[in-house]
């Protein structure tokens, strides 16, 4: 834990924020900043990693230490480094094309690892730094400068994704809404495993208010839901709606018809995916849009477990030497 009082200015470095006017990263920015503070961890204790895109600046812009990776390629060195050294805050910062694309394969496998990660996925359904081509988030039918036509492509749900992989926190906030980040953020980071984090976010310049249909503040509480423990799933500016089972199919009831039927309290906690499951597939505009925590269990995380593994060998076999494992067994010379 920190050993001194920090504040938010202490995590801003020196270097120049460059991303273009009204861009949603500086309200991510400026969120993460504000928690950092909140952990009570000295700066010299964290870690942020990115991959390739506008939102893997963030390394640059944060007082810490950190990696700028390769495309897709930042949970491999976040597992390594988390690994060799767990006492390590590590914060993976993404986004929709370097995560969920190139680098799909590595996100899934830090997340059914369960390492001891915060992932931050930013989605502004389109790739921004390569200039406006179509991303595994962007809709079918997308007409980009790669999709002039229109993308044939169904998109990948972010949240639906973490939850195959078996990730063991799994939240969703946006960037029109500080408090609701910095509150996420915060969670993510007392979770004890990985904690993924979709975050949506405005690309002002190539995919322009794509989310305001349900998250700009003239609209959001008629379309958007918050998700906290324990509470009936009611919105509506007069919380007049709520989200009800049909069997096994979300609908949507006036409170005022809906008799004796009550609407589902969230349950974040269940260890069965299917709650979480259902909330993710709720989308705009058939229903209304979750963020908050879908998911919080708790399991063994994959650095504690390996070290265990080395400790138990290291009691039964000692130390050990690398020149004893280089000369053991079948060995030859050559000249």
């Amino acid at each position: 834990m920190s050993t001194q009082a920090l504040t938010k200015k202490d995590f801003q470095s020196d270097q120049i924020v460059r991303w273009c006017p009204g861009c949603g990263d500086y309200a991510i920015l400026s969120a993460i900043q504000s928690t950092m503070p909140k952990l009570g961890i000295d700066k010299e204790n964290i870690v942020f990693i990115s991959g390739i895109g506008c939102s893997s600046r963030f390394p640059y812009y944060m007082d810490t230490y950190g990696f700028h990776t390769i495309h897709g390629r930042a949970p491999t060195i976040a597992t390594g480094l988390k690994t060799v050294n767990p006492d390590l805050s590590v914060w993976l910062i993404t986004g929709d094309g370097d995560g969920l694309s190139i680098g799909g394969n590595h996100l899934l496998h830090v997340l059914r690892r369960n390492m001891d990660i915060n992932i931050l996925l930013f989605n502004n359904q389109i790739y921004g730094l390569t200039k406006g081509q179509y991303s595994p988030t962007s809709e079918m039918g997308k007409k980009t400068k790669s999709s002039p036509m229109g993308s044939l492509e169904s998109p990948i749900n972010p949240i639906r994704f973490a939850l195959a992989a078996e990730a063991s926190f799994v939240a969703r906030t946006y960037d029109t809404n500080t408090r609701h980040m910095a509150e996420t953020f915060e969670k993510a980071a007392a979770h004890k495993g990985t904690s993924f984090v979709e975050i949506y976010q405005n690309c002002v310049i190539f995919n322009k208010d794509t989310f305001d249909d349900f998250y700009d503040r003239k609209v959001r509480d008629d379309h958007m839901i918050h998700l906290e423990e324990g509470e009936p799933l009611i919105f509506g500016k007069e919380e007049q709606k709520g989200v009800y089972l049909d069997g096994m199919t979300p609908v949507i009831k006036k409170l005022s018809e809906a008799g004796d039927a009550q609407p589902l309290a969230h349950k974040a906690e269940q260890i069965s995916r299917n709650y979480a499951g259902m909330l993710a597939e709720m989308e705009h505009p058939a229903m209304p849009v979750p963020v908050g925590v879908f998911r919080k269990v708790n399991r063994p995380t994959y650095e504690n477990m390996l070290h265990d593994q080395v400790a138990e060998a290291t009691a039964k076999k000692g130390e050990g030497r690398l020149e004893d494992l280089f000369t053991q067994g079948d060995t030859w010379s050559v000249d």
